[in-house]
């Protein structure tokens, strides 16, 4: 039985929803990472959860991963074209956030955003 969406969205949301995918991707933009560059740089995700979901972002064709043929073997993650073309996406969904944001800390509540640094999504 083929997979059925009702909306487009949904295969959107499956592909790169969730905390950790989006971070992903915008620190990838900047160019190939190893997963340990890429655990430094997400403060709060396990070592589990980014294994997790790079295996789903490469599974989606949105980044690939390269090993090379050293001693010990060395890791890359980058964003395939595929990828690339979500960022005008996510550039969109960083910037809506932003602004959220911004209107919520006008309202007086005490939220804070600790990173507006979303040049990744920029560099595709």
């Amino acid at each position: 039985m083929a997979k059925e969406y009702r909306l487009g969205i949904e295969a959107t949301l499956e592909a790169i929803g969730g905390k950790w995918k989006p971070l992903i991707l915008c620190h990838l933009g900047n160019g190939p990472q190893r997963p340990g560059e890429l655990s430094r740089k997400i403060c709060g995700i396990t070592q589990k959860m980014l294994t997790q979901q790079l295996r789903e972002l490469e599974r989606d064709g949105i980044v690939q991963r390269t090993v090379y043929a050293e001693v010990p073997p060395r890791v890359e993650y980058s964003i395939t074209p595929t990828g690339k073309s979500l960022r005008e996406v996510l550039l969109t969904m960083s910037e809506w956030g932003e602004s959220q944001i911004q209107a919520r800390q006008s309202r007086g509540e005490d939220v804070a955003l600790l990173n507006n640094d979303h040049r990744g999504y920029l560099q595709y």
